[in-house]
């Protein structure tokens, strides 16, 4: 007679030697690392971004259960959500460089940036002509068009050219889809509006550069997607000051969008006076 614990020990046995067969026998592109994890989190906030967008700001609007203009609390939700996409989007690079990223961590990178950070704001911005007073729907959908478009190529772009350590070429996109959905939620007139969309699609596809975001700059940008969480739950709310604390943020968000760039420019400009300089004072001190 078999002792039931023995043949219980037996199959667990069994069982851990199959799965540890199985996981030998898995291709190394198929097995995921936890920075592959945040980067699926990412991917996912981004599809419950348009989720919210759609069920609690498009489909009232549609079926005239809801007043006319944006939600506030559908927007805010979308708007938090593409901020959490954010914190997985920094922390997933962070993990992959202390620990280890699959063989396909980069192509989920992109394929989720481009949901969270391309897809998601268009489609903010999409439902905003269609929900706004005055605004013309079909610009709209054009200027959608213009910034998932900007995305895309900005990722291709990433994947294929080698840059400098510690810079970006172009606005990240990240960075880009807040700018974005800030300057929706500015409710500046359409044409404005418009116009600044259009803008940031440019800065993400143009060679200005930006920092990454590492070291205290990491710190800093985490803090700062922590505050606008904050911000925009005041602003759900209808908390004492929650507009301004919304617009606010979100004229930061803008401003810092167009100021970076500046201070990159004039640091090149300064660069190059610079080896101009020492290359006239090697010439001159080459002369008898």
């Amino acid at each position: 007679m078999i002792d039931p614990d023995t043949r219980a020990a037996d199959w667990v046995a069994d069982a851990e030697a199959a799965a540890a067969e199985e996981a030998e026998e898995m291709p190394l592109s198929l097995r995921l690392s936890i920075a592959d994890a945040l980067t699926l989190g990412n991917a996912t906030c981004g599809f419950m971004a348009v989720y919210f967008t759609t069920t609690g700001i498009l489909i009232p609007h549609l079926t005239g259960s809801n007043e006319t203009g944006m939600a506030r609390n559908s927007a805010a939700t979308a708007v938090i959500l593409m901020l959490c996409a954010a914190i997985f989007d920094l922390f997933d690079g962070l993990v992959a460089r202390k620990l280890r990223s699959s063989p396909m961590g980069a192509e989920l990178d992109n394929l989720s940036d481009l949901i969270s950070f391309g897809l998601a704001p268009a489609y903010f911005v999409l439902v905003y002509g269609m929900v706004t007073p005055g605004a013309q729907q079909k610009v709209s959908a054009v200027a959608a068009i213009v910034v998932l478009l900007a995305v895309v190529l900005r990722l291709a772009r990433f994947s294929c050219v080698t840059l400098k350590d510690g810079m970006f070429q172009g606005m990240p996109s990240p960075f880009g889809a807040l700018t974005v959905v800030s300057i929706v939620l500015l409710e500046l007139p359409f044409i404005p509006t418009l116009l600044a969309i259009i803008g940031v699609a440019w800065l993400m596809v143009s060679r200005v550069e930006y920092p990454k975001p590492r070291g205290i700059l990491a710190v800093a940008m985490l803090a700062w997607i922590v505050g606008a969480m904050g911000m925009l739950a005041a602003w759900a709310f209808d908390a004492p000051g929650g507009q301004f604390l919304l617009q606010t943020g979100c004229a930061l968000q803008v401003v810092m969008g167009a100021v970076i760039p500046l201070f990159a420019t004039a640091r090149r400009v300064n660069t190059f006076r610079g080896s101009r300089r020492e290359s006239r004072e090697a010439r001159a001190a080459q002369v008898p």
